[in-house]
């Protein structure tokens, strides 16, 4: 198998046809079988995807095992061609439309994953915070898209025809699509404030989506990121849970 990429508790590597994701022993099974039931349900929505393959284990580890994709990540090719990140941006923003226009009824619900979320952090906010946290989010409008959870251009895969796909469903839920680019913009602002304001612009335009509501949703999906232990990310997330304005 040819390595591909190291990400936090996963080393990817190519097999032939197909994508191997090997999870270290952090990761739990439940997990890595979540990831592909997710995978297994988006795909059936007919949103674009890898094919879902099997779920195995490699040396005692588990793996989750996919089709391959030829082609760049939009990540690498916004990096390499930094005049064409306007275009990127708008297929990337197109894209995700597209995956917010579709149902399926049976993922988890975004409600329910981000409550379960925010509890999780009693070691890092208190409780009159959480609570908070919990009542904005009891308050928001109940939907039904499918969201990626994780949607950034790393995760997109453009192919050798141009076509572009989704990869890594470990997140997914159904759920309101302006969390979902809350998500996106807090992912992009990690390194790029101007990349992000840009990507909010047009996602706010293309969806006819107030940039209030985007902002609104801001400060959970910044509590529930900090409940995935990315510890490099944490001083930048609690800026963003602690700029919420209770009324």
């Amino acid at each position: 198998m040819e390595e591909v990429v190291t990400r936090g508790n996963k080393v990817v590597y190519r097999d032939g046809d197909s994508l191997v994701k090997v999870f270290n022993d952090a990761k739990p099974a439940s997990d890595v079988f979540n990831e592909a039931l997710n995978l297994a349900r988006v795909q059936e929505t007919g949103i674009n995807t890898p094919d879902p393959v099997s779920v195995s284990q490699v040396d005692g580890d588990w793996a989750l095992v996919t089709t391959f994709i030829p082609g760049r990540t939009m990540a690498e090719l916004m990096d390499e061609n930094p005049d064409k990140e306007d275009q990127y941006l708008m297929q990337f923003v197109d894209f995700q439309l597209d995956i917010h226009a579709h149902t399926a009824p049976l993922l988890q619900r975004q409600k329910d994953k981000y409550t379960r979320m925010i509890q999780s952090l009693t070691d890092v906010l208190d409780a009159t915070t959480r609570y908070e946290l919990e009542m904005r989010l009891d308050g928001m409008p109940n939907e039904t898209h499918v969201c990626h959870g994780d949607y950034n251009p790393s995760n997109v895969i453009v192919a050798e025809d141009g076509t572009l796909y989704a990869c890594d469903w470990a997140h997914a839920t159904q759920g309101s699509g302006a969390c979902d680019a809350a998500i996106s913009y807090l992912l992009f602002a990690l390194t790029s404030k101007e990349r992000a304001e840009k990507y909010l612009d047009l996602y706010c335009k293309k969806s006819d989506t107030p940039k209030q509501i985007v902002r609104t949703w801001m400060s959970i999906v910044a509590a529930s990121e900090l409940s995935r232990r990315r510890h490099e990310a944490d001083e930048f997330l609690l800026q963003w849970v602690d700029v919420v304005d209770y009324q």
